[in-house]
């Protein structure tokens, strides 16, 4: 079974809640774009336009909204594996034809929307790729200015939060939770990393609504179990003995790392115990991220062996089905 990008995963969750992408717009967009759209008009599309080859190092949302009191788009582009494509405004190019020609196919619209390009950037490494698609073309800055006129050229809205002080990290708290991570994760070091759990948390502490608090908590700690990082089970375990003094009554997902990591700890590697504590830890996240386990796949589970209950916790926001459970451990 294919297993979600945790990049693309933790992107789309994150702004596809309407109130963080507004958010996000009102703050990081430049101001004279921030004044010409109705950010109460903002709508999510389904439509995504990275072809399958591109979806490891990009990820992809489109935004229906009034601007300057005509139909627009904003288009937002991810790029997460931590280098910047040099062809960045050319893929773009591709990007913008698409929404353009699929707005013709299914409207016949007479006149094209304007398509706003932005693009988020997150990585130790400089921005390195040309910002407009003039830039790539051998020559244009040389042209004069009534020949490059038939010339395709724009520019690209680029975000790069890789350098952001905390202080200009600004937004509600879902917002600073997503770009504190951003920022500190492509570092990839552990004390950033308990430095940016440790700011995250107090972000969703200052949250009205607690409950929003624990969801937005959960899916940050999938994105980082599910990163492609060097983190031992020491590792694991200080994260999840960090975030417990403050949320574990009221997660499960903490409450149940928490006791797998507990249950090790006691049991000192023996088989028996071990594989015990992970069944009972499968069967509650099963039971948390997708259904109640029946009684005869809650047996089952208990047959499996460590190498399979491991991978299904190390998994689970991929299965969405019961059925899919099943299927994995045959």
């Amino acid at each position: 079974m294919t297993i979600q990008n945790p990049h693309d995963k933790f992107f789309k969750e994150t702004f596809s809640n309407v109130d963080v992408s507004k958010d996000f717009f009102l703050n990081y967009l430049p101001p004279p774009i921030v004044n010409l759209i109705d950010l109460e008009s903002i709508e999510l599309q389904k439509d995504s336009f990275i072809s399958k080859d591109l979806r490891e190092y990009f990820s992809d949302l489109l935004f229906h909204l009034q601007l300057n009191e005509n139909e627009g788009y904003l288009y937002v582009l991810l790029e997460h594996k931590s280098y910047p494509s040099k062809m960045v405004a050319v893929q773009l190019l591709r990007y913008l034809v698409e929404i353009w020609e699929a707005k013709l196919n299914k409207e016949h619209a007479p006149k094209l929307p304007i398509v706003i390009p932005v693009v988020i950037f997150h990585s130790e490494r400089e921005w390195g790729a040309s910002k407009s698609l003039g830039e790539m073309l051998q020559g244009f800055d040389q042209l004069p200015e009534n020949i490059q006129q038939y010339v395709p050229n724009f520019e690209y809205i680029l975000i790069d939060v890789s350098n952001y002080r905390d202080e200009e990290i600004k937004g509600i708290a879902q917002l600073k939770v997503i770009l504190t991570i951003y920022r500190d994760l492509t570092t990839k070091s552990e004390k950033n990393l308990r430095k940016a759990l440790k700011r995250s948390l107090y972000y969703l502490q200052q949250l009205e609504d607690q409950e929003t608090a624990i969801q937005y908590l959960e899916t940050l700690i999938h994105y980082i179990f599910h990163l492609d990082r060097q983190l031992t089970k020491k590792d694991f375990h200080d994260i999840i003995e960090y975030v417990e003094g403050t949320y574990f009554e009221r997660s499960e997902m903490v409450m149940s790392l928490a006791e797998l990591f507990r249950d090790e700890g006691r049991q000192q590697g023996k088989l028996e115990g071990k594989t015990e504590a992970l069944a009972n830890t499968t069967i509650r996240l099963i039971t948390k991220f997708v259904a109640p386990v029946p009684e005869e796949l809650q047996q089952a589970i208990y047959k499996q062996d460590n190498e399979t209950l491991e991978s299904i916790i190390d998994q689970i926001d991929a299965f969405t089905t019961i059925d899919q459970i099943k299927q994995y451990m045959n």
